[in-house]
């Protein structure tokens, strides 16, 4: 059956398009863009009135953990795909840090069967830059991206090695992947527990200093230039990498970031009180620090929002500080923080969309983020004014670690729409 999206906002930033329009779908691929599509027999498509709100691409989030396998008490790739069309999300991208760790083409055959049986949105697996992600030997990059692995990376544990991570990026140059970079000095980071800086010190918490961030995002900037093959910068948190990052595009080093929403919307004052859910890595920084990545934002320095999901249970956060994990859940709250920064005018609607869709599959070389005849229609409709209060009991993930609970957000998801079909709301 034919489905026809009526009188919505369409914005496709891979195309410019912002208009009303109507898209119709047929057989999961769009078939037209067009204002007031006409059918010869209406009672033949499905209708979905989607006025006052925005049609967009569908959203893609590529950094995501969603803990399978090794850890499915805190998350699943069912629960995980869940949260994520709930988000808005049509494709996620999964890191390796799995157990057991996704370095081999095995593990990556592993979770993209899952994700064919049990997902219902699109899930693209990352592999491991090195075996165990111990920073030594490189994986084989060629089989898992065989297997179904679109880009490499150690997220969680940076490869330490200056002379392993070159090798890396250049054998992944080999298979065209990707890589994704966990920038952290875990010789300036080891032992602390949030940002170093005044409030470290209130609450007699050890820090970690922003220069661990950064020492590594300069290195991999710098390898980037040596190899000639792009490296995306992951999570960055401090006004010292939107920096680095900058001056590297200005002097064509091939170069790519991303930040995810805690890093614009909160600072390492959340933490107050010991607030565990507010517990990541790299920590929420200063308000400087903020300001510094909206500003990387709007100019156009951060490529992507990602919402680095980092579904935890209680029995890794309801610890002492000291011992709890780092972390917080973000898939089914990172669209509507991102809509508070066009309500405050550091980004256009269509720019906030294009760090959403078009930016992260072109990074990815994914045949995603756009809304054309003859693409996927994996399309995701939103009320951008619909006001809601975060409540983490509500989440469609196995996990509620957010700091965020009772927050005031405005910005609802109407429809998710994966190869045509409609996977949210989610049918009862």
């Amino acid at each position: 059956m034919k489905l026809l999206i009526r009188n919505g906002r369409v914005i496709d930033p891979a195309t410019g398009i912002d208009a009303v329009c109507d898209v119709l779908i047929e057989g999961g691929t769009i078939r037209a863009v067009e204002p007031e599509i006409r059918l010869p027999d209406m009672s033949k498509a499905r209708l979905v009135d989607a006025t006052g709100c925005i049609v967009t691409p569908g959203l893609i989030d590529m950094h995501t953990h969603l803990r399978e396998p090794g850890h499915e008490y805190k998350e699943t790739i069912a629960s995980g795909s869940r949260a994520a069309a709930a988000g808005g999300f049509t494709s996620i991208v999964c890191m390796a840090n799995t157990q057991p760790v996704n370095d081999s083409a095995a593990v990556t055959r592993f979770i993209c069967e899952r994700a064919r049986t049990t997902a219902c949105v699109n899930v693209y697996p990352v592999g491991a830059i090195t075996v165990g992600l111990r920073g030594e030997t490189l994986t084989e990059m060629g089989d898992m991206k065989e297997a179904g692995i679109v880009a490499v990376s150690d997220d969680g544990v940076t490869v330490a090695d200056a002379g392993v991570m070159r090798r890396g990026i250049e054998y992944a140059r080999t298979f065209d992947l990707p890589v994704i970079c966990h920038c952290e000095d875990r010789t300036l980071s080891r032992n602390g527990v949030m940002h170093e800086g005044l409030t470290s010190v209130r609450l007699g918490l050890r820090g970690i200093p922003a220069a661990a961030e950064e020492i590594m995002v300069a290195r991999d900037i710098l390898l980037a230039g040596l190899t000639g093959h792009p490296v995306h910068i992951a999570h960055v948190s401090t006004a010292g990498s939107v920096h680095l990052i900058r001056d590297a595009k200005a002097r064509g080093i091939p170069v790519t970031a991303e930040t995810a929403p805690h890093y614009f919307t909160l600072t390492d004052e959340a933490v107050l009180g010991f607030n565990t859910d507010a517990k990541v890595n790299p920590p929420l920084r200063t308000a400087a620090d903020v300001t510094a990545v909206r500003e990387g934002l709007r100019d156009g320095t951060l490529d992507v929002i990602a919402s680095d999901h980092a579904p935890h249970s209680s029995l890794e956060k309801d610890l002492e500080f000291d011992n709890a994990a780092f972390g917080m859940i973000g898939l089914e709250t990172t669209l509507a923080l991102t809509l508070a920064l066009v309500r405050e005018n550091v980004l256009t609607m269509a720019q906030a969309l294009e760090k959403l869709t078009v930016n992260p599959a072109r990074i990815l070389r994914l045949p995603k983020g756009v809304l054309t005849p003859g693409a996927a229609a994996d399309i995701t409709i939103f009320d951008p004014q619909q006001p809601w209060t975060v409540d983490r009991n509500r989440f469609f993930s196995k996990s509620k670690n957010s700091p965020l609970h009772g927050l005031q957000v405005a910005g609802t998801v109407r429809h998710t729409l994966v190869a045509g079909t409609v996977v949210f709301p989610f049918a009862t």
